[in-house]
């Protein structure tokens, strides 16, 4: 029985994660539950998996909390990042799914990885913010570390056991390896006149075609700012070269990644579009375990299609790419800046392509200073982050 503490327990991964669990009752256990402040939802999570403790954003979330149980499981609430790095990193806990979407789920993530958990790196914004420092850190630990997002795990998946083994220092090419490719749906966009997209609204943009995600994800799928993200991150775990990484687009989401061989091989991982696939390979590794998830039926499948990726309708992924061979400080900066904006989308305070116009201004501030183009501790990186977010903020706010 492996405990299992999850960050962002309240979210599509959470809930994704929970059905992983459900399927599989003798093998994992609930330790702790750690969400932000949908108390609501928290409070049945606790009635139903009874975990050990419960841990919410503020200490008004956490009365809220102990109000709705009112005693009726004997879990203990607890409230702030420091409850949640302690979830995270206690002796009882064997892995920890990190799902804490956007900057808030680094230090919880990173306290994992300094007691040498087995960590299911959900929370992309943690290699794309903190890069080799996180990585050095999963090396010294201990830790193992394995990548969820559907495009990571496919990758992982479709690589040798000397790589899966390696991650962050592997050697690509001594593997026989000649490039990655990094499927994306393209959004519910991908067709749409560049023109229109100025008047897009927050309910179209996260109307997703394919997947069921948060609002915040599926605004970055929509801009494949979430592509740009998952780039930076998969640099850093397949520690690749910008030769051996692309993007391509693929509108079904059958095929969730490929890798391409020297010898002219393609390994492919398909499945249908559901993130308890990975999840429980994930949890699992290296033995596969059910997942609650049909199977493909290829007699029902009509075509699999691929296009190439018009950076003039994603903008975001540009700036992205750019930002992952400038340098820590922009990257940093662009996922600062992303966040504040798509925040500022969703509650109407900007329009769709105001997003990119964001990220571009943040993260060109940022690279024309020396200030921030060394990044050697985590206290520098979260500055930075302070400081590109404050950036943000005032565009958002001159709009």
């Amino acid at each position: 029985m492996q405990n299992l503490t999850i960050l962002g327990a309240t979210g599509s991964i959470g809930a994704s994660t929970l059905k992983v669990v459900a399927q599989n009752p003798s093998l994992y256990s609930i330790y702790a539950l750690v969400g932000g402040k949908n108390v609501t939802k928290m409070a049945a999570l606790c009635l139903q998996w009874q975990p050990k403790f419960a841990v919410v954003a503020e200490e008004s979330d956490a009365k809220r909390l102990r109000t709705e149980l009112n005693g009726l499981v004997d879990t203990q609430i607890l409230f702030g990042q420091d409850a949640m790095c302690q979830v995270s990193a206690d002796d009882d806990v064997d892995m920890v799914m990190a799902a804490i979407v956007g900057a808030a789920g680094l230090l919880p993530t990173l306290a994992a990885v300094k007691a040498g958990k087995r960590i299911l790196l959900a929370n992309k914004e943690a290699l794309v913010m903190s890069g080799q420092l996180f990585i050095d850190a999963v090396r010294t630990s201990g830790a193992q570390l394995l990548p969820v997002d559907s495009e990571h795990n496919a990758i992982f998946q479709c690589l040798p056991t000397s790589i899966q083994t390696d991650l962050g220092y592997c050697d690509l090419a001594q593997a026989g390896i000649e490039h990655i490719l990094l499927t994306g749906s393209g959004g519910p966009f991908r067709y749409s006149d560049v023109s229109s997209l100025s008047s897009v609204t927050p309910a179209q943009a996260i109307a997703h075609p394919n997947w069921s995600m948060g609002p915040k994800i599926s605004v970055d799928s929509a801009t494949m700012m979430n592509k740009g993200l998952e780039f930076i991150e998969a640099k850093w775990l397949f520690n690749t070269n910008k030769d051996q990484l692309k993007v391509i687009i693929h509108p079904q989401s059958v095929i969730h990644s490929m890798v391409q061989y020297q010898d002219g091989s393609v390994l492919a991982q398909m499945g249908q579009p559901d993130m308890a696939t990975p999840i429980a390979y994930s949890m699992s590794y290296p033995e596969r375990i059910p997942a609650g998830v049909p199977s493909l039926d290829f007699t029902k499948m009509n075509e699999l299609t691929f296009l190439e990726v018009d950076f003039e309708r994603y903008p975001c992924l540009a700036l992205a790419i750019e930002a992952c061979y400038e340098g820590q400080h922009a990257t940093t900066a662009i996922n600062a800046a992303n966040e504040v904006a798509v925040e500022a989308f969703l509650s109407g305070g900007i329009s769709f392509t105001d997003i990119s116009m964001i990220n571009e201004r943040v993260m060109s501030k940022v690279c024309a200073s020396n200030q921030y183009n060394v990044l050697s501790d985590l206290e520098s990186i979260l500055e930075l982050d302070r400081m590109a977010r404050i950036y943000a903020g005032e565009i958002v706010h001159s709009k």
